[in-house]
């Protein structure tokens, strides 16, 4: 009798021979491929010659340790021979590391050390690859989920696609998803991309390329070169026959793309990007603004008080320059750093909603800023600082990445009565000993510096340091007279030192504390006045 046998399921699997790099050698030495590089392993023919050179320094005066300054082309990879002045026969490349603008490497076989400005000589020799075959049988699974490299197979139902042609697309305006993350069940299937689902969703490419994306609550915010939209997470927008939106659930993972209003993008600086709250903050370098997208949308910020600076300085970054923001939690500001290839066009400066504008200028100039809790960050070199704190065993404040102490200053104007001529004859201020009076100026006169507080207790006191350009200390206030240090003028009777006060409609009066007055450490800036008089010229 005969017998049928019913196949409902299948396994599959196929082995595939592949090199086994880590026990790849070349010149009876160890070498790893350099992917995307025509000198790595997987591309080398089993007889080669490259040649590159770079010139090193030495590191901590090791003989085996050494920076390469001249970045070498190709890049260089472990394996290779070494030749050069005081170079040890034999040496060759063991270790391969990237520093913040150099590549170190580490040489095995080097006794001597190696005068820094040396140029070295890295090549293969015509030598050939020999590798381990034992272990040059890998099993692939016919499945989706198959674990990568996997070295066994388990039994169950499997899926099996050949892509006859892979080809692959740059597209510069599209966002794809993959599968879910559970954490509660373990589930991960991140690396999935089914291809039997429509899982891309694009954006107007008239916008350009995205440059960001961030996830806010079930709204998913996108960053064009020109244009800023979300788009809807597990929901969908409905449109009455009036244009009113509605909002309802839909299995789509990305839904209807959604655009703010304002021609706004953030250009190709996505550095510049920072968020608090629900305010997010960067900087649309084409059009010259700095912004905000809140629930109120966009708004231009920099247009408090900053409007024609932003569009100056703006300008002079291009796409070689860098505008990085940051989140100040400490202060609750939003910090942008302009960096053009030109140092001396280089500003940090900070927004503060509180007030609704642009409240200090600072003399560092950040890699990138980030904050932790209440604590703000940032990167120069390769380096991690914390603001507001002070280095250990030192009072100095103002003092950025182990410069030398900057002076903190404050610049303001005076412009009651605005029609009127006023000659301004004394300046006072509330706050801390310390600062000095670098200048106060008008558009027709300037007056003598005033230096930091004297103290004046007594009578004799102040008869001793009357004529003294300093600020008098009385009823903790501090007071000055203004003395005129103008040249001569037609009509003039009397000018320059021998004359009280300036004369314009209004004075602009720059504050700075230089830490050397009778109080250290922080410094208190509380008001600051003038009194003056309608000009009698």
């Amino acid at each position: 009798m005969s017998a049928t046998l019913e196949l409902k399921y299948f396994n599959t699997f196929w082995l595939k021979q592949i090199k086994t790099l880590s026990n790849a050698t070349l010149n009876g030495n160890p070498i790893a491929p350099v992917f995307n590089n025509p000198n790595s392993v997987e591309n080398l023919p089993l007889s080669f010659t490259v040649t590159t050179t770079g010139t090193v320094n030495s590191v901590a005066a090791s003989t085996t340790t050494y920076d390469l300054v001249s970045a070498p082309n190709p890049p260089i990879q472990r394996g290779l021979l070494v030749t050069g002045t005081n170079v040890d026969a034999g040496a060759y490349v063991s270790t391969i590391s990237d520093q913040l603008s150099t590549t170190r490497i580490t040489l095995a076989n080097q006794t001597t050390q190696i005068t820094d400005g040396t140029v070295l000589t890295f090549s293969s020799g015509l030598q050939t690859i020999t590798e381990n075959s034992a272990d040059d049988w890998f099993i692939e699974e016919s499945r989706i989920r198959g674990g990568y490299n996997n070295t066994s197979v388990d039994f169950g139902v499997k899926a099996y696609l050949v892509e006859d042609e892979p080809n692959q697309e740059h597209r510069f305006n599209t966002m794809i998803y993959s599968g879910i993350y559970n954490s509660r069940t373990g589930v991960n299937n991140t690396n999935q991309f089914s291809i039997a689902e429509s899982i891309t969703r694009s954006v107007d490419p008239s916008n350009r390329s995205i440059q960001r994306l961030y996830a806010e609550d079930t709204n998913l915010i996108i960053f064009q070169e020109t244009k800023v939209s979300k788009s809807l997470i597990d929901k969908d927008a409905i449109y009455s026959a009036e244009g009113g939106a509605s909002i309802t659930s839909t299995p789509l993972v990305i839904g209807q793309n959604i655009a703010y209003a304002g021609e706004f993008g953030i250009s190709t600086n996505p550095e510049s990007f920072a968020v608090y709250g629900y305010r997010k903050y960067f900087v649309d370098r084409e059009r010259s603004v700095v912004l905000r997208l809140s629930q109120d949308g966009i708004s231009e910020i920099s247009n408090y008080g900053m409007m024609d600076w932003f569009r100056d300085k703006l300008s002079k970054v291009n796409n070689t320059g860098k505008i990085v923001g940051g989140w100040d939690m400490h202060t609750k500001m939003y910090t942008v750093s302009l960096q053009p290839t030109d140092v001396t066009e280089q500003y940090t400066l900070s927004f503060d909603e509180a007030v609704r504008g642009w409240t200090s200028f600072f003399s560092y100039i950040p890699s990138s800023m980030v904050n932790l809790d209440s604590d703000f960050y940032s990167f120069k070199n390769g380096n991690l600082y914390k603001h507001y704190t002070l280095e250990t065993g030192s009072t100095d404040r103002a003092k950025f990445y182990g410069n030398a102490t900057a002076d903190s200053n404050v610049t303001f104007i005076f412009n009651l009565q605005k029609s009127v001529v006023k000659n301004f004859n004394t300046i006072n201020y509330e706050g801390s000993s310390g600062w000095a009076m670098n200048s106060l100026n008008t558009s027709t006169d300037s007056s003598l510096p005033i230096a930091v507080s004297v103290n004046v207790t007594t009578l004799e006191q102040m008869q001793n340091n009357f004529n003294v350009n300093n600020f008098k200390r009385k009823e903790n206030k501090y007071f000055a007279n203004v003395v005129n240090q103008t040249l001569s003028q037609q009509g003039e009777v009397v000018w320059g030192q021998s004359m009280t006060g300036i004369k314009g409609f209004f004075a602009v009066c720059k504050m700075t504390s230089t830490n050397t007055g009778l109080q250290t450490g922080k410094q208190e800036l509380f008001a600051v006045s003038t009194s003056f008089v309608e000009s009698s010229y």
